[in-house]
């Protein structure tokens, strides 16, 4: 009985229903006291009791001992909000017996529904219509038929307009109930003056008489623009289906279609765009959609219809390249938008469209931006306009511009290098990174680089920005009078020798304690007429002195702070401009001046780490590259200076030539296919090179050719969007590799045993952003069962989409069922459930349930690896909060080997280059990057050395992302497969 009850309410929770309210049952109110309140002349208590009534019949409770309460004291109430909850409770009420046949009570309510469609009120009446339309009886509505077409002649535009779509439901539902509702409709369409009754009236023939809609379209072509817009997106909405069936009337409702771009309305310009789109390919068609589109960037204000703007304006720049080109200065218009989501994506349509006749005008605009955001606010400019961000995005597409065209470098190098002093660190080690490849690839910027380089110098803030800037410096200053330069810009942001802080050095430094105010003293002075007198003097401070000192000298603060690493490159570079020094100057005397200056400054760096507290001294990485340069000092020879001065420059080149090509390659498809000689492989034409044509796909002499143009009018597939065709032609050309049999096998799960009276089996299917289970059911014992059903739950982000149904299995007879799950997140799931039958024996009269096998969703099946930058890597490694730190446990004893497992098994892109992870040493440090489907990032760093002792790794793998399932999941996934690597 219990069962039994459950079953009935779960099943009253499930019938069709167009309403959906939330109740809290922690103490629902019993029927009695409902039916007190019902029966009270107080108009507020029927109010509330009715509205308690609806939200518990809404959640599966069944009252039916009420409705003749509420016919008997509700229904003669004439208030506003009664009569409105009533047609709510004639929505969720069961309207039906047990035997399928309409309730007796029901005539009651039929009178009453007919008396409200002839209430002087045009509220009731028109609200009453629109209830009809969720009525799925037809003898209720069948004595209201007539009632209902006389209230389509009704005065009143609301009580029309409700009609009908009244109509128009009865008439899809139900066509012998009104047979002449077209008929109706059509008349009431050419008489019609308002606005929303001539839509609905259309919409009516649109669906039910395309053919009486197409002749009043065609009559009143040239009218259309005169329409109302929600009349106007009707409209449209036929053109295309009418196009999509018979092509050849194309050009006579494209003309139709251009007349309405002068319209007002932002949604119909939209849809007008949208249509001329699918129905032809003519440049001047597509120039003004894309027009259009342009138009909706600047003139509308929400910022989600910009980005689904943008999506459409991406669309046309992949099918019509040369059409966008010219567009490409409206497109940027969107720039001026303050969300950074609208302005990255417009960059990225912009940078794809960048040709040489227009990258100039680019450049500028682009210029124009960077000037903008570095400058103060101005009226209604928010801060969001100088985020740092959208620096970081201007910068990024001025290199692509760069990069793609080498003349337009000249002219935007100056104007980044202003950001080299940038107080936001990312942006400034953008700036420095594109200078340095700049320099390398365009000889004949150098001078004037190197000239900017020295001026910034002193103004840049960040250490990372100051180690690129004093490798550049060492690098590419070779003339005398740059060499001369370079020494005097290092050696004033280093100051005065020594090193080591003063006490009032150090509070200036510390920022947490406050500078004392300046003092004023007496002091006797000489007057102009030779007599002697006193004055007041002015006297700084020491901290105001001690920060006077070091202002600009941004340099020595970090290297007075402890960060050794940059006074060991500071050592380096100035070790390169004294040997460079040597080439320049004929005096051996004047070489060997500036070799010991430079050696006092490198022995003062090594002393102020030694004197340092322990948190703060000197490493013993850079400990030894400084000794290092003391030694080359010393002793100078022609082999070392060759390897200072020429070969580190070469390995630079041939990192950025390595990466040049390790980017084509990426952009063919050909980055990680390799031969069976571990050498890389050429992409095949037409399998990934853009240079070579596609070959032309081969068929089976007796496969299905399918023509589109020979396909009969009112085809099944005549009424495929152009986006659907499109899919299904991809589909068709292969876009998906078919599975052979044994690797399908490997996703069949079996939920049951043998032995159990059912068995069963899941075929797990994982898509996108859901699963599908083929769950295979066989009846194995002998007797039949009845309400045989499979219920699922699920742990993590899973969602089922659907309730359970019911099935009747004879003996030995299977059924497959099909179960959707809905993902949200990335992260390891578990589906797990039972399957309740009742079996027909004699000796089986309870329920019975056997519970199922666990379903475990992979985390790899939602992950695909994805390029990523080192530079970016490092910012969402320290954005992301989540890690989680997997000790290495393996038999592998080769490090690469092990790392070649790990992204194997974690189906990770390893962003460290292979050049970086060559040679046979026993230590190994990379990074490995994926994406999910749902645009979560994960991170992975491998840190492992092989033990000299028995030669096992040792080592960490740590995760880390944005979420906790993620890292969770993955770092599971790492520990399982490292242990079975074998």
């Amino acid at each position: 009985a219990c069962h039994s009850r459950a079953r009935q309410r779960a099943m009253a929770m499930e019938r069709n229903c167009t309403l959906l309210l939330h109740f809290d049952k922690s103490a629902p109110p019993n029927e009695d006291e409902i039916k007190e309140q019902l029966e009270n002349k107080d108009v507020a208590s029927k109010v509330s009791a009715l509205k308690t009534t609806i939200q518990l019949m809404l959640n599966g409770e069944s009252m039916p001992s009420l409705l003749m309460t509420v016919i008997r004291f509700c229904m003669p109430c004439d208030d506003h909000m009664v009569k409105k909850l009533l047609l709510l409770y004639w929505e969720v009420i069961d309207k039906t017996g047990p035997d399928g046949k309409l309730l007796p009570e029901m005539i009651l309510v039929c009178n009453n529904l007919r008396n409200d469609l002839q209430h002087p009120n045009e509220y009731i009446r028109g609200s009453t219509l629109r209830f009809l339309c969720k009525l799925n009886e037809p003898e209720l509505l069948d004595p209201l038929v007539p009632t209902i077409k006389t209230n389509l002649e009704h005065r009143h535009s609301y009580v029309r307009r409700n009609a009908v779509l009244t109509t128009f439901q009865v008439f899809r539902h139900f066509e012998k109930l009104m047979p002449d509702a077209p008929e109706l409709i059509e008349k009431l369409l050419l008489n019609e003056s308002d606005v929303s009754c001539k839509r609905n009236a259309f919409l009516m023939l649109f669906h039910c008489a395309q053919d009486r809609a197409v002749a009043f379209l065609t009559e009143n072509l040239e009218q259309v623009a005169n329409y109302g817009d929600i009349f106007q997106l009707v409209v449209l909405e036929l053109i295309r289906k009418v196009c999509r069936s018979d092509p050849a009337q194309k050009s006579k409702y494209i003309r139709c279609i251009l007349t309405l771009f002068n319209t007002t309305s932002n949604a119909v310009l939209y849809e007008c765009s949208s249509t001329l789109c699918a129905l032809t390919s003519s440049p001047t068609a597509i120039r003004a959609a894309a027009g259009s589109y342009c138009q909706l960037l600047a003139s509308e204000s929400d910022h989600n219809v910009k980005l689904i703007v943008l999506e459409r304006l991406q669309e046309l720049k992949d099918k019509h390249p040369r059409v966008m080109q010219e567009m490409v200065m409206d497109v940027m218009r969107a720039l001026a938008s303050p969300n950074l989501d609208i302005r990255k994506k417009c960059l990225d349509i912009t940078l794809d469209l960048i040709t040489p006749r227009n990258i100039t005008e680019v450049v500028h605009a682009l210029k124009k931006e960077v000037s903008r955001s570095k400058g103060p606010a101005g009226e209604g400019e928010s801060s969001a306009d100088r985020s740092a961000e959208y620096n970081e995005l201007l910068i990024g597409a001025i290199h692509a511009c760069a990069v793609k065209f080498p003349d337009v470098a000249a002219t935007v190098v100056p104007v980044l290098m202003e950001f080299l002093a940038d107080s936001h660190q990312a942006s400034a080690v953008d700036v420095a990174l594109f200078v340095r490849e700049i320099v390398e690839v365009h000889t004949q910027l150098r001078p004037s680089v190197i000239a900017k380089a020295l001026e910034v110098f002193p103004t840049i803030t960040s250490p990372r920005v100051l180690r690129i800037s004093l490798w550049l410096l060492g690098e590419y200053c070779t003339d005398a009078e740059e060499v001369a330069a370079a020494f005097t810009v290092v050696k004033g942001a280093l100051g005065k020798l020594p090193l080591i802080p003063s006490a009032s050095e150090e509070e200036a430094v510390d920022t947490s304690k406050p500078i004392s105010a300046p003092t004023t003293s007496q002091r006797t002075t000489v007057l102009a007429d030779g007599t002697y007198g006193s004055a007041d003097v002015a006297r700084a401070a020491d901290g105001i002195a001690a920060a006077a000192s070091t202002a600009g000298r941004k340099l020595r603060e970090c290297i007075v702070a402890g960060d050794f690493f940059l006074a060991s490159v500071a050592g380096a570079t100035l070790t390169k401009l004294a040997l460079r020094s040597r080439l320049h100057v004929s005096d051996e005397r004047i070489a060997n001046l500036v070799a010991a200056d430079v050696m006092s400054i490198i022995i003062a760096i090594l002393r102020l780490g030694t004197t340092r507290p322990v948190d703060l001294r000197i490493d013993a990485d850079s400990t030894e590259r400084l000794s290092a340069c003391l030694m080359m000092l010393s002793r100078p020879s022609a082999e070392v200076s060759q390897l200072w001065l020429s070969d580190c420059h070469t390995s630079f080149s041939l990192m950025l030539a390595e990466r040049k090509a390790h980017d084509e390659g990426e952009s063919t498809g050909v980055v990680d296919a390799k031969g069976k000689d571990g050498k890389p492989v050429k992409p095949a034409p037409g399998k990934g090179s853009k240079n070579q044509p596609d070959i032309p796909e081969v068929r089976q002499v007796d496969a299905l050719i399918n023509l589109r143009q020979l396909r009969p009018n009112g085809a099944a597939e005549a009424d495929m969007d152009d986006d659907d065709l499109e899919t299904s032609a991809d589909v068709l050309k292969g876009g998906e590799e078919t599975e052979d049999f044994a690797e399908r096998l490997k996703r069949v799960t079996q939920l049951t045993g043998l032995s159990d009276p059912v068995y069963a089996e899941a075929f797990v299917t994982v898509h996108q952003y859901d699963i599908v289970l083929d769950v295979t059911i066989v009846n194995q014992s002998a007797e039949t069962m009845a309400n045989l059903c499979l219920e699922l739950a699920t742990v993590g982000d899973l969602k089922l989409c659907e309730r359970p149904q019911s099935y009747t299995l004879a003996p030995g007879e299977s059924r497959s069922v099909r179960a959707n799950i809905k993902v949200a997140s990335t992260e390891t799931g578990i589906v797990f459930g039972s399957i309740v039958y009742d079996a027909t024996g004699p000796l089986n009269a309870d329920r019975t349930c056997i519970v199922l096998h666990d379903i475990h969703i992979d985390i790899m099946d939602y992950i695909s690896p994805a390029p990523c930058t080192d530079l970016f890597f490092r910012a969402m490694w320290a954005e992301f909060e989540w890690e989680n730190k997997v000790a290495v446990n393996t038999e592998i004893t080769d490090v690469s080997e092990f790392l070649a497992h790990v992204v194997k098994s974690t189906n990770m892109r390893c962003l460290t280059p292979p050049s970086a992870l060559g040679g046979s040493s026993g230590f190994l440090a990379a990074n490995l990057y994926a994406r999910s489907n749902f645009g979560e990032d994960a991170l992975v760093n491998v840190s492992i050395e092989r033990r000299q002792a028995d030669g096992k790794i040792m080592g960490y793998i740590r995760i880390r992302s944005k979420t906790q399932g993620i890292a969770l999941s993955l770092g599971d996934k790492i520990t399982l497969k490292q242990k079975g690597a074998n």
